[in-house]
């Protein structure tokens, strides 16, 4: 019969162009990376620690137990379990995964079911009474007849149809192709917002336990400083020195005290910090953030006593392949090119197999019998003939967006690098700052030994001793600074590598 031979020609087309898809291919991006550390750095090559200058080797995955601090772990689980950013974008993935199902399910045939009671009254001056008067003296009882086919009757309906449009150009698999990129991208995104949310705790936690070491070390020096000038005085009241030392005793004391609401101050934010990335209120975590007694536990003892070690860095590629904005911006990237398809496909005609069975009946009585079935079963097409460019502009909306994707993803590339080469710089240079300063630190010490002994003695005034003692102070609150911008800038380099904590970190003293 025709109709069949015009549905086995549809079906043959189908089998034919099944696997055609209209639009260009995503290809895997190429990340450009240097061939050794080195290559690529700008500023000193003095910065250029000896890190960067060995061969590369294979990356060692780690974490941030490395720092070796249950703690800091305990504060890291509960920012990803409570962090509200973490949650948004946890949704957006979440969201992503239910519109690859959506887009997916048009591979599937669709079918829907009705059903209908409707009560119906036809016109008299209607088509069909036109087509009474049409057959003329041919049909007897003409007012009877209309006054009959006009009087009020149930209509009963009942059935199903089915419908699969045949995907010929590829339009619903460049859909899913778009779909599967687009999920890619949101779960990149989700590592990246994971990556930075633990970043954030490790820094703000670093920053709380310098703030707490300073503040440590202020009130050891106060109480030192109090002590001095009672000494300074006891000597003044005897007549050995002048009444200029207690002053200048007292001057530093000040000094020394109005230090205290600035650093507990940096105390505050930081604690403050912490809360807001766990997602809990002001004040909820102070008991868990308090100074370690005595410095037993504090992570920055330990880095104080023995430094973070040189990095050991991996292969430059695998490192820029590893981090996930780069993966996000390629997944966006692909999405784009596949969107391309979708929009190149909607140019050429949709067809669509479509079938139905139901039921009609002009009353109860034979509803559901079998004379009362009726079907359809067919092909439909469905031609774009002028749309006034619409489709064609859609078709150059989307290759401009795919442009504007692999420029994103070539700025993601040139930006990783900048930041990894940047965190690598600070870090060695905060490292060979600090040792500087534990020289310093010592070479202060030893001054204001010999200061002390010389003033004792009467040797120097006591202006001599004071200023030695003011650069030791100075000395070692550089150095506890030092301390903990060398952790934080540990921190920047994990993240600017992707969360993969290099071999050598891993060794890290705890």
């Amino acid at each position: 019969m025709p109709a069949s031979r015009t549905l086995f020609a549809y079906s043959v087309l189908a089998l034919l162009l099944g696997g055609c898809a209209v639009g260009p291919d995503h290809r895997p991006a190429q990340v450009q990376a240097p061939t050794d550390w080195s290559a690529w750095h700008g500023g000193s090559a003095a910065l250029l620690g000896a890190e960067r200058k060995a061969a590369p080797a294979g990356v060692a995955s780690g974490d941030w137990k490395a720092f070796g601090d249950p703690l800091l772990d305990r504060l890291q689980a509960r920012a990803l379990a409570a962090n509200h950013d973490l949650q948004t974008a946890a949704l957006r993935f979440a969201q992503s995964r239910v519109q690859r199902t959506a887009a997916a399910a048009q591979q599937a045939p669709q079918l829907n079911a009705s059903g209908s009671v409707s009560r119906q009254r036809q016109s008299e001056s209607g088509t069909a009474t036109r087509m009474i008067d049409a057959l003329g003296s041919s049909v007897a009882n003409r007012d009877q007849l209309i006054r009959t086919l006009s009087e009020p009757y149930n209509l009963y309906q009942a059935g199903f149809d089915a419908s699969w449009e045949i995907d010929l150009w590829g339009r619903v698999r460049r859909s899913i192709e778009a779909a599967d990129a687009d999920t890619g991208a949101s779960a990149a995104l989700l590592q990246q917002a994971q990556l930075s949310v633990q970043a954030e705790v490790a820094r703000s936690y670093f920053e709380l336990r310098g703030a707490q070491r300073e503040l440590r070390l202020a009130r050891a020096d106060i109480a030192a400083a109090a002590e001095s000038l009672e000494l300074v005085q006891a000597r003044a009241d005897g007549g050995l020195v002048t009444d200029l030392d207690p002053t200048r005793q007292r001057t530093q004391l000040a000094e020394l005290r109005a230090r205290i609401p600035m650093l507990l101050q940096q105390e505050a934010q930081a604690m403050n910090q912490i809360t807001l990335l766990a997602g809990a209120s002001p004040g909820t975590l102070n008991a868990e953030l308090a100074p370690p007694s005595d410095g037993a536990g504090d992570t920055l003892e330990a880095l104080q006593a023995s430094p973070l070690p040189d990095l050991a860095l991996g292969l430059p590629s695998d490192v820029a392949r590893q981090r996930p904005d780069i993966a996000a911006a390629e997944a966006q990237l692909h999405a784009a090119t596949a969107r391309i398809g979708v929009a190149v496909a909607d140019l050429y005609p949709r067809v669509t197999l479509g079938a139905g069975f139901g039921y009609e009946s002009a009353g109860s009585e034979r509803f559901g019998e079998w004379g009362s079935r009726q079907w359809h079963v067919g092909p439909s097409i469905s031609l774009p003939i002028f749309d006034n460019g619409r489709r064609r502009s859609t078709v150059n909306l989307r290759e401009l967006q795919q442009q504007e994707a692999a420029v994103a993803f070539q700025q993601t590339v040139l930006k990783a690098w900048h930041e990894i080469d940047s965190a690598l710089s600070a870090y060695t240079a905060e490292r060979q700052r600090h040792a500087e300063l534990v020289e310093r630190e010592r070479s202060s010490r030893d001054a204001l030994t010999l200061a002390h002994a010389r003033y004792a003695n009467g040797l120097t005034d006591f202006g001599v001793e004071l200023d030695a003692r003011r650069t030791l102070l100075q000395a070692r609150r550089d150095q506890v600074q030092s301390t903990s911008r060398m952790a934080v800038g540990m921190v920047a380099v994990y993240k600017a590598l992707g969360g993969t904590m290099p071999p050598a970190v891993a060794a890290a003293p705890g």
